[in-house]
C-alpha cells in the first residue's frame, strides 16, 4: 500500500492506493452518494487504515471498537461525527468487502439534542444591518426566510425563484422542497 498526495482534483487529499478503497469509491458512486459524502467516507477508511498501519481489509471488529473509543476520548469528536465515521466503516465492510457487521459490537453513539436559538426581531435586524455588502444582506435574509442549508443556498439559481407564486425551489443538499417566501 502506498500513500500519495494528488496535486489537484476533487480528491486532492492524502489517498491510499489500495484496491479496496477504489472499490469503496465505486460503490459510493453506484449508490449515488454526493461527492462530499464520498470524500468523507473515503477519508474515514483511509484514516482508520492509517491509525493501525494496515490495509483496511486486514482490520476487524476489535479495531473498529478501539477506533471508535479513540474518536471520542483522544480526538474528542462529536457524536454526530463519530456516527458518520461508523457509517462509513459499516458501508465499507458490509458492502465493499462483503463482511458481516455487528451493530451490537459497534453501537452508534447517543445523539445530543440541542435547542435551536431563535433570534428576536431586534437581533435579526442587527444581524442584517451588520452585513458588509448588499449581496451578504440578501444571503442572510434568504437563509433566515427559507431555512435553507448553506449548501442549498449556494446552489440556488435565479430560475429556482418563482416570484408569481412567492416560492423558492430548494434543490440539492439533503432535500428538494418548495419554500414559501411570504
Amino acid at each position: 500500500m502506498r500513500w500519495l498526495r494528488p496535486k489537484s482534483g476533487p480528491f486532492a487529499v492524502c489517498r491510499c492506493l489500495d484496491p479496496s478503497t477504489q472499490n469503496d469509491r465505486e460503490e459510493l458512486q453506484r449508490r449515488n452518494y454526493s461527492e462530499h459524502t464520498t470524500r468523507c467516507y473515503i477519508l474515514t477508511v483511509e484514516d482508520f487504515s492509517r491509525r493501525f498501519r494496515r490495509p483496511p481489509d486486514r482490520l476487524g471488529p476489535q479495531h473498529i471498537c478501539e477506533y471508535q473509543a479513540e474518536l471520542f476520548q483522544k480526538r474528542t469528536l462529536s457524536p454526530g461525527t463519530v456516527t458518520q465515521r461508523l457509517a462509513a466503516l459499516r458501508l465499507f465492510y458490509s458492502k465493499t468487502l462483503r463482511k458481516t457487521w455487528s451493530v451490537a459490537e459497534t453501537p452508534y453513539p447517543k445523539k445530543t439534542h440541542r435547542l435551536l436559538a431563535i433570534l428576536s426581531q431586534e437581533e435579526f435586524a442587527r444581524l442584517i444591518d451588520a452585513a458588509l455588502t448588499p449581496y451578504h444582506r440578501i444571503l442572510l435574509m434568504t437563509l433566515y426566510a427559507t431555512g435553507a442549508r448553506n449548501a442549498e443556498l449556494t446552489r440556488l439559481k435565479v430560475s429556482d425563484i418563482d416570484s408569481k407564486r412567492m416560492v423558492i425551489h430548494i434543490q440539492g443538499g439533503k432535500r428538494n422542497a418548495l419554500v414559501d417566501v411570504t
